[in-house]
């Protein structure tokens, strides 16, 4: 805990983000744990770093769950691990065709970046082909900037989807090194590391996020943030746990949007020049308060989720246009 004698200026925090000096680790956990009555203070600090770096322009990204299930994981959160009884679709990789109309959809929502997202431990040979057969021809056809997500890979499966033209790739360290082991146990956060050092020496973007909410400390959540800093992950998802019923931590309460957003507004001064993405979980845990995330974070998913309905397309569109903002339409 920080000492509560103690006064900040939050403005002192955006000068610093802004000339991209890094916060200590007490102005860091200052920011989430100060008093409620700051926030307003708090996300204008925050928002002339985003202004500054961003400007006024969101990036608009669409998930499309390319293989939903049968994941030999245990990932507590995740309502399509092995130890999940959530009544989720099971389906294998879909086709070329749907994966195509998938980027198509994404255009028709305004969505710059398609991110194609499988569940599983890594891809198969087969897997990884049909994605690669797939990105060629939407590099050919559409100006869309194209994520995947397929689990851990080796140097070799990276070489081939940044050839293919992968331009992102998604892998999260979801929490913090020091609460890895209470969320998943079938794979370390050591591993997570280097698919996104794999990702990196590949020739694509790094995107790395995390799930808030699942008993992690204060403490923790700065260390997390710290450590998408030194990872140097270009596009950083931070998500909110929507807790699922039949998944191990389907019984954590939602986190109160008032500290969602101290939450936005530490990774913006911490990740100053990076995409912040409000991902999933913010329609449950922000409900109302949605609209002033985007005065930290400059990236929002549209649609909906893996196994989660996300907004109303035409609500996030309108929400945008409402805060004087404007949808960056090309992500390329």
């Amino acid at each position: 805990m920080i000492d509560q004698t103690t006064v900040f200026d939050w403005m002192d925090f955006a000068k610093k983000a802004i000339n991209k000096d890094m916060l200590t680790r007490e102005e860091a956990l200052s920011v989430l744990q100060a008093d409620d009555d700051d926030l307003l203070p708090l996300m204008h600090a925050a928002f002339q770093v985003r202004r500054h770096f961003f400007g006024k322009k969101v990036k608009l990204n669409m998930i499309l769950n390319a293989k939903s299930g049968l994941c030999p994981e245990d990932c507590g959160y995740c309502s399509q691990s092995i130890v999940s009884t959530a009544p989720v679709a099971k389906y294998t990789m879909l086709d070329k065709e749907t994966l195509l109309a998938g980027a198509r959809e994404a255009m028709n929502r305004k969505a710059g970046t398609y991110c194609i997202v499988a569940s599983g431990r890594g891809p198969t040979e087969k897997e990884l082909g049909q994605v690669i057969d797939a990105v060629k021809e939407i590099r050919e056809t559409m100006p869309l900037k194209i994520c995947a997500c397929l689990g851990i890979l080796s140097e070799e499966q990276a070489s081939r989807l940044q050839t293919a033209g992968v331009h992102r790739y998604n892998h999260n360290l979801n929490t913090s090194r020091s609460h890895y082991g209470d969320i998943t146990t079938t794979h370390s956060y050591d591993q997570r590391v280097e698919t996104v050092d794999t990702v990196k020496r590949a020739g694509m973007s790094p995107c790395s996020g995390v799930i808030i909410g699942m008993g992690e400390s204060d403490e923790e959540i700065v260390e997390m943030a710290y450590a998408l800093r030194e990872l140097d992950a270009d596009s950083i998802p931070v998500n909110f746990l929507n807790a699922i019923p039949g998944t191990p931590l389907e019984n954590n309460g939602r986190t109160p949007a008032i500290k969602a957003l101290k939450v936005l507004a530490l990774f913006r001064f911490l990740c100053p020049t990076k995409e912040i993405r409000v991902a999933g979980g913010r329609e449950v845990n922000l409900r109302s308060m949605q609209p002033f995330a985007l005065y930290a974070a400059n990236s929002l998913f549209v649609g909906d989720y893996l196994t989660t309905p996300g907004q109303e397309i035409t609500t996030d569109h309108q929400m945008i246009e409402d805060l004087g903002f404007e949808i960056e339409l090309c992500a390329l």
